[in-house]
């Protein structure tokens, strides 16, 4: 169990909780490891929706699956546990009533998990892994995240428990049971491991929405009401957002677009374009022009965001509006919000009384008040279908965290026990227009087990057809109450809402597999090339995810037999795999890996951290930008990652000015720190604007920009030293292509052309090592920016790497010179060959498993191998005395000095050099 408070920020204090557990089982003696063994477990069928509790606890991290078990007369949750037939151990520093440990006869016979060779169980194992306690009372039908330990809860009949391994986000805002509590009392056993039956959807049907939505259309391109005169262009635009989130690009969208980019001026302009538009229509075109990679400063003809933006009511313009700040002939908060939203998206400043105007709409409670009110007048309810849009736009535009601190509050409390959102404050049924909303808001606040449940409850209302009516349970459905529903069923809100991306979300898995871990598969995505016209991704894919080359599962060795992390190439690898889609299974792993802030176990206390020197005056900007990206695309929160908030790191390793003296890590203002190459500062670009920090990075960007020659080419390092090099050219021109403003768009451009021009007549490029594999790779990444005009080149390029590919699966680095398959040009081959820009790569990872590491267990007596060290109480590596480490026998300090030296080794070296060797420090 843990609660709320995580090493290294103030673990003292979170045993409080814990003193009357504590004081019950070891007095005033010391603390011993201590377990507990299961009693006769009770029969599940004795555990009903009013009598007694369920407890289920998912062993997916080791290959099982969830194991359930019942209390017909439950007392405490540590009770609960042990008479469903667990068996659990604390930790030696926190006694039995920090569980540690898990085991059930069910599962490997009751090995009890985490096994010591992984988890000593003497300090409080790492908010990265661990066993997180949810609970569900009578009737709820989504978890929450429990703060105090299991012997200080107290069940009900009807109650509902589990225990997840792995981390959590703040307060448990994610991290939680890919189950449901519904799943977990349904009655019966299935199969030998008692997964929870399916017992209702979890997800939204896209595909049956989708098809219902097209059904709506006329002409199948615009919805037009029965008996009216005109169509309906606002529900046309709603259609086709929920489209863009239901299906990704399609031709019918594409259709819908073209035709309200045909009715812009009658839409958005309806009283004449020379007028204010409209800012419902400009909004939601806008709006839809920025999901489907449009430009709504030219969205049929017009400059939507432009106008708008110029719109806002001035104290002059007041009889137009209700107040200074409001957008022209608006009367609701969500209007308003929608608005500032559409300008956030475009990049365009939003005037901050437009902003201000939103935030004054916040009640005492936390929500906000559907209808715009005079400056000074009393805020008379909340809305629950509009607190949701109001808080993104607040949190998208930035500086109002704690209106939307409150607001996430009470977002959280309104919740329902079914998971729904009601229409009304104090109502028990659940409303589908204030469901999706909802759902949208706490996802892009992190809040995604509760966004989930959301989904789940919108899951079960929709209808035959594939529509949403407006109440639960409806049967008639209805384009307004489905939009809404839609976005949030395809898990993502309208401030993220992209048709940019390389596959349709995955559903996730709601039961765990029975088997052991899961194989690579054997084909993944069907690649975008014919037969011989493309390497084998397949084949690549198990090339480098191969025991022999993927460490443990998890990394690549800075050196044959080294042991020691790579973490650039690790994350070049994960690059790669998230490129071709062949194996999430494996590139989760890495993800994790690194996420758990990459301890390889090889030398003790080392980091990631050491890599990109986070949190010191040696910061490598590159290194922190690369990481960041990584969790980008694949939806991990760059802001809570590898232990880090990176993209404010990112932010205070901007330059502010050139560095003096001997120090060297600051070459201009607007570089980042210790950055050396093009590649780097690119890499920094890519992450700040992915995180949508379009003002912080703009003096990066105009460094980078500045970086351009003539030619359009870039050099490879900086300061520059003139040269030109396809490699930094295509990843610049990736950076910049987020950027969206016409000096950006130019620049792009006439980088490609020069691309172009330095194509081998065999299709490759050149590169430091010579008819390059990695510079191919990331010709080709760059060129299909424009794909349709660099086809040819495209195509020839893939050719060439295709011939580059060895029969085991793996790349040679360059056409000439020494054969035979080499890691790095492998990643960097895969990664680069599919096209798919770093600025938009995106690989949903939902419906995987942690996976679990292959290397050898050891233990601390007469092994070989090292201990996994667990961290001290202040959150880093155990210190002298403490802890698994301290038994290892192993010098500490000696270990931790030459593991630094190494790492620091790495960018000191390329900055001494200043040059990227054959395979390129990324």
């Amino acid at each position: 169990m843990k609660d709320t408070y995580r090493p290294g920020r103030g673990i003292r204090a979170r045993f409080v909780s814990l003193l009357c557990a504590l004081a019950a089982t070891v007095g005033g003696g010391v603390v011993l490891l201590a377990g507990a063994v299961p009693a006769a477990a009770d029969p599940l069928a004795d555990c009903t929706a009013t009598k007694g509790a369920i407890v289920a606890v998912d062993f997916g991290d080791w290959g099982g699956g969830i194991v359930r078990g019942c209390d017909a007369t439950p007392t405490t949750g540590y009770d609960l546990l042990h008479e469903a037939g667990f068996s659990t151990v604390g930790t030696e520093h926190d006694g039995p009533a920090f569980i540690c440990r898990i085991g059930n006869a069910q599962f490997h016979s009751g090995t009890q998990y985490p096994t010591p060779d992984t988890e000593a169980c003497k300090l409080t194992p790492p908010a990265t892994a661990y066993w997180s306690y949810w609970l569900a009372p009578p009737g709820q039908d989504y978890w929450t995240y429990s703060s105090l330990g299991a012997m200080s809860q107290h069940p009900k009949d009807g109650s509902a428990e589990a225990w997840v391994f792995g981390p959590t986000g703040e307060g448990g805002s994610s991290g939680g049971p890919s189950f449901t509590p519904a799943q977990v009392r349904a009655q019966g056993q299935t199969d030998p491991d008692d997964h929870p039956p399916v017992v209702a959807p979890a997800e939204v049907n896209l595909t049956s929405a989708a098809s219902w939505l097209k059904g709506r259309l006329t002409d199948g391109d615009h919805v037009y009401d029965e008996g009216a005169e005109a169509p309906n262009l606002y529900q046309t635009a709603q259609t086709a957002l929920s489209l863009a989130a239901a299906g990704g690009k399609s031709a019918t969208l594409d259709k819908m677009t073209a035709y309200l980019a045909a009715h812009t001026a009658e839409f958005a302009y309806p009283h004449g374009t020379d007028q204010a538009p409209s800012p419902t229509g400009a909004a939601l075109l806008a709006l839809l022009a920025e999901s489907t990679e449009g430009d709504p400063h030219a969205f049929g003809g017009h400059d939507l965001v432009g106008d708008l933006a110029k719109s806002v009511c001035t104290a002059e313009a007041l009889p137009t509006c209700v107040g200074k700040g409001d957008f022209p002939d608006v009367g609701d908060v969500e209007t308003q919000s929608l608005a500032v939203l559409a300008l956030q998206r475009a990049g365009v400043t939003v005037p901050a009384d437009a902003v201000a105007r939103v935030a004054a709409h916040q009640c005492k409670d936390g929500g906000f008040s559907p209808t715009l009110v005079r400056s000074g007048d009393v805020c008379t309810y909340s809305d629950p279908a509009t607190t949701p849009y109001a808080v993104i736009a607040l949190q998208q535009v930035g500086g109002h965290s704690d209106a939307v601190a409150k607001a996430r509050k009470t977002l959280r409390a309104a919740q329902l026990p079914t998971g729904a959102f009601g229409a009304f404050a104090g109502v028990t049924n659940g409303d589908v227009i204030a469901t999706g909303k909802s759902a949208q808001a706490l996802r892009l606040l992190g809040d995604t087990v509760r966004a989930d449940a959301a989904v789940s409850w919108l899951s079960r209302q929709q209808t035959a057809a594939g529509g949403f009516g407006f109440d639960e349970g409806a049967t008639d459905p209805e384009i307004f109450p489905t939009w809404g529903a839609v976005i949030a069923g395809a898990r993502t809100d309208l401030a993220a809402l992209t048709t940019k991306r390389t596959d349709p979300p995955t559903p996730p898995v709601t039961t765990p597999p029975t088997t052991g871990p899961s194989s690579p598969p054997t084909t993944g995505p069907t690649p975008p090339w014919g037969a011989g016209e493309g390497p084998d991704l397949s084949k690549g894919a198990a090339y480098l995810t191969a025991a022999t080359r993927l460490k443990q599962g998890h990394y690549y060795e800075n050196g044959p037999g080294t042991g020691f992390a790579d973490f650039g190439l690790t994350i070049d690898g994960a690059y790669a795999l998230a490129a071709t889609g062949n194996d999430n299974a494996a590139l989760r792993g890495i993800v994790d890996f690194l996420d758990h802030r990459g301890k390889d176990g090889f030398t003790p206390g080392r980091t990631v951290d050491d890599w990109n020197n986070i949190g010191t005056s040696h910061v490598a900007g590159g290194s922190v930008g690369k990481l960041a990206v990584l969790a980008e695309s694949v939806g991990r929160d760059p802001r809570k990652f590898a232990g880090h908030d990176l993209i404010a790191a990112l932010a205070q390793a901007v330059c502010t000015a050139p560095s003096k003296g001997t120090d060297r890590s600051c070459p201009v203002k607007g570089a980042y720190r210790n950055a050396p190459s093009v590649f780097s500062q690119s890499l920094g670009v890519i992450a700040q604007l992915r995180a949508g920090e379009k003002d912080a990075a703009a003096e990066p960007v105009a460094y980078l920009e500045s970086l351009q020659n003539p030619s359009g080419a870039w050099p490879s390092l900086v300061p520059s030293t003139g040269d030109s090099e396809v490699d930094s050219t295509a990843m610049a021109a990736m950076a910049l292509d987020l950027v969206h403003d016409a000096k950006s768009e130019a620049a792009v451009d006439k980088a490609l052309r020069w691309i172009a021009t330095r194509q081998l007549a065999d299709g490759g490029f050149p590169g430091a090592a010579g008819d390059s594999v990695n510079s191919a790779a990331l010709a080709i990444q760059g060129l299909s920016l424009d794909a349709p005009k660099y086809s040819a080149q495209i195509k020839k390029a893939r050719k060439f790497l295709a011939g580059q590919q060895n029969t085991d699966g793996g790349f040679n680095v360059a056409a000439e010179g020494q054969r035979g398959s080499d890691v790095r040009a492998s990643t960097q081959a895969l990664g680069g060959v599919v096209g798919t820009s770093f600025g938009t790569l995106l690989r949903d990872l939902s419906g995987t498993k942690p996976q679990p590491s292959t290397a050898p267990t050891e233990s601390s007596s007469g092994s070989t191998g090292p201990d996994i060290v667990t961290p001290g109480e202040d959150g880093s590596s155990a210190g002298p005395g403490s802890g698994s480490l301290a038994s290892t026998g192993l010098h500490v300090g000696g270990l931790a000095v030459t593991a630094l030296l190494l790492s620091l080794a790495g960018w000191r070296t390329v900055v001494v050099a200043r040059r990227r060797t054959t395979g390129g420090h990324r």
